[in-house]
């Protein structure tokens, strides 16, 4: 049984430091490390996603400057470190990790996975828009891939007019309701 680890911006932009951070955010880490060292055991293959921008990024019209490449913002997490040879590490410059380029070898292999596991943040953006977009895709292509976030291992940011119990809520209802496994 082939299974893959998705994580997804666990990186210091989203929980340390910058305009998007929230260090509420670092309560998932030991979680989110304990799927990738059970993945690593069982020789599982594991993908990680980091926000990487340009300072033109056109994702600063709909979201503040974040996570530009080289700086230690699109970096991950100090904890999560000791895992990067594990892991095959790709930038991303949107908040859908599925398009990119780096992750275009596992989308023409995604039949060979029987389980892709999703954790990481935020909740009701990237790891939303890739859970979905995975299941799209194997729904497309009549692939038994089960789909799974696990809901101890992901969180989002909370602000003003952005509850965190409310979005996180939302985002699992809305990846239930589209055939997606919240665990």
């Amino acid at each position: 049984m082939k299974k893959l680890l998705i994580v997804v911006d666990m990186i210091n932009g989203f929980i340390n430091e910058g305009n998007l951070h929230d260090k509420g955010i670092n309560l998932i880490i030991p979680a989110c490390a304990a799927n990738i060292e059970s993945f690593i055991e069982a020789d599982q293959d594991i993908v990680a996603f980091c926000d990487n921008h340009e300072k033109e990024s056109r994702e600063f019209t709909a979201y503040p400057e974040h996570c530009l490449k080289a700086t230690s913002e699109s970096e991950l997490v100090e904890e999560l470190v000791k895992f990067r040879d594990s892991m095959h590490v790709i930038a991303k410059n949107s908040t859908n990790g599925f398009f990119a380029p780096g992750f275009q070898e596992y989308i023409d292999k995604l039949y060979e996975y029987e389980k892709i596991v999703l954790v990481g943040c935020c909740t009701d953006i990237c790891v939303l828009q890739l859970a979905l977009s995975l299941k799209a895709y194997c729904n497309e292509k009549d692939y038994d891939c089960r789909i799974i976030v696990d809901s101890q291992a992901c969180d989002t940011f909370d602000i003003e007019g952005h509850s965190r119990i409310d979005y996180n809520d939302l985002a699992f209802s809305l990846m239930r309701s589209s055939g997606i496994e919240v665990k």
